[in-house]
């Protein structure tokens, strides 16, 4: 059996495509031949361009994922897809005994609830064509580590990770791939509070191996992996894309 990382003919639903990591995993995704719909709060005017530029097909859809709300009319709008990828996602910040419901609940809706019903909602329509598809979720080193004052984000993205394997277990049989992929510090609007923490950017950088942060731009290979024939008997791992943080 050849190998092919050829993505052709397919079309990818790529949650908060608009910045960061989901403008990245859009792009790789267009790179490697599939179209692009963008769902997100705001206009994803730059990826649209990059998109374009590579002679594939873009659409955007406008949708506030802070709650399941939209998820019905996200998967209608959408059409047919092949792919998809749970990128959206927020995080906040505060010691854990001052954390407020109102962040917990925030986190948790937006990283892990709508990830799930989603899925959920495109899968449906997989099941009912009798086709597969393949689902990434973008989980984080917190699927596997503590963190600190992060608690929601740490729940959630661990809460993500075990999501994706009870869906492979789950729709394997059914001829669809989850997988999820673990970025590990990246150059992103979310990380602007620690690289502009002298001591925590001292500290982050000292135990990556690689040396660096992360550029979106790493992303875009796992992410045509996992949604390429390549990972036909893919089923529930959790990528890390991490400079080796996990390996020191």
């Amino acid at each position: 059996m050849s190998v092919s990382f050829d993505l052709t003919g397919r079309s990818a639903l790529v949650t908060g495509a608009n910045t960061g990591l989901g403008q990245a995993i859009a792009v790789g995704l267009a790179q490697a031949g599939a179209d692009i719909v963008a769902v997100g709060r705001s206009a994803p005017t730059e990826t649209e361009a990059a998109v374009r530029a590579l002679g594939r097909g873009f659409k955007a859809i406008a949708a506030d994922l802070s709650s399941t709300a939209p998820i019905a009319d996200v998967a209608a709008q959408a059409g047919p897809v092949d792919i998809l990828v749970n990128n959206a996602g927020i995080i906040r910040r505060a010691d854990s005994l001052d954390f407020t419901e109102e962040d917990w609940d925030a986190v948790i809706d937006t990283n892990l609830k709508t990830a799930f019903f989603l899925s959920q909602a495109v899968a449906r329509t997989w099941v009912a064509g009798g086709c597969g598809g393949k689902i990434i979720n973008i989980c984080s080193m917190l699927s596997f580590q503590g963190g600190i004052r992060v608690p929601s984000y740490t729940a959630s993205k661990s809460g993500l990770a075990g999501i994706t394997r009870l869906l492979a277990c789950e729709w394997a049989g059914r001829g669809i791939n989850v997988n999820g992929i673990a970025p590990g510090y990246f150059a992103t609007n979310n990380t602007e509070a620690l690289r502009a923490d002298e001591t925590r950017n001292r500290d982050i950088l000292g135990r990556i191996p690689a040396g660096r942060w992360g550029d979106p731009a790493d992303l875009a290979g796992a992410a045509v992996f996992l949604a390429s024939d390549a990972a036909a008997y893919v089923h529930g791992t959790i990528l890390p894309v991490d400079g080796g943080w996990l390996a020191r």
